[in-house]
């Protein structure tokens, strides 16, 4: 009977799992399917330009020079734009988003299909990689036109900062995962995470340089991927100058990639489950309440 089944739905047969291959694909497909439909609606069109139009903005009315050194604070300010822009799709848009998937019983759909909570963690993070590829490339490029700050200097500065960026991404995806999946409801996840995420933003050295900040705050900030995603840009977007206003004096590139890669890999071995336990307890509740209301 069951071969019947599994032969009729085309799905794998009982005991038999996809391939990772396969369940990555599956999740790619999926993620470029909701970016298209992302795009062409105006008001998400229209939120993904917004943050880069603002720190260009920024920048314009920033004065004065990184400390130690001839580097404008407006170049500082362009390179917190594209740290921003990974942070917010990574954490406040995804940490959203899930909130009202699981409210909405996608993210209970998913569960029920084999393998479905990881392909739409896949999916997720590949939605928010693209579009904060695109608002880094828009900050970037503004920058230069606008406020007239310098691109990367070489092709190895590149790779840097797209290597940066996307594990950045990674690093930052299952935990705004995670906080979508436990926080109550969409309506409470933006001012619930609102306001520790700008702390940590903040003393993570995005917007001014970590020499300001006290030095408890600098080893607390450390433990965080935000301190090193934005630190792995700057070294990307900003000459070595700018070391100046570094607390080590360098731009630690071998812990950029270790710690942010640490908090990537803990990331996808926690997420499913807890995207799993939380669908569980979702299908677990709802007869309940189905059969109280009849």
């Amino acid at each position: 009977m069951s071969r019947t089944l599994t032969s009729t739905t085309g799905r794998p047969a009982a005991g038999r799992s996809p391939s990772a291959g396969r369940v990555l694909a599956i999740g790619v497909r999926r993620g470029l399917l909701e970016l298209r439909q992302l795009l062409r609606t105006p008001r998400e069109a229209f939120t993904l330009l917004s943050t880069p139009l603002l720190f260009i903005l920024l920048s314009t009315m920033t004065d004065g020079d990184i400390p130690g050194s001839t580097v404008p604070m407006a170049d500082l300010m362009v390179a917190g734009g594209i740290t921003t822009m990974i942070v917010q799709a990574g954490l406040l848009t995804l940490t959203q988003t899930l909130a009202v998937e699981r409210e909405d019983g996608t993210l209970l759909r998913m569960r029920a299909v084999r393998h479905g909570i990881p392909a739409y963690l896949v999916a997720k993070t590949v939605v928010v990689t693209l579009t904060a590829l695109g608002g880094s490339a828009l900050t970037l490029a503004a920058g230069v036109l606008v406020v007239g700050s310098s691109p990367p200097a070489d092709l190895r500065h590149w790779l840097i900062l797209l290597s940066v960026t996307a594990l950045g991404l990674v690093a930052v995806v299952p935990v705004g995962a995670v906080l979508g999946a436990i926080l109550p409801n969409a309506r409470e996840a933006l001012g619930f995470l609102m306001i520790p995420l700008l702390a940590l933003m903040v003393f993570s050295g995005i917007y001014f340089p970590m020499t300001k900040l006290p030095t408890a705050v600098q080893d607390v900030v450390q433990a965080f991927p935000l301190k090193w995603t934005a630190q792995g840009v700057r070294a990307a977007v900003l000459p070595d100058s700018a070391l100046s206003a570094e607390t080590a004096g360098s731009w630690e590139l071998p812990k950029v990639y270790l710690i942010n890669g640490a908090w990537a890999v803990m990331g996808f071995l926690l997420a499913p489950r807890v995207l799993h336990r939380m669908t569980r307890r979702a299908s677990g509740n709802r007869p309940k309440r189905t059969e109280a209301s009849s």
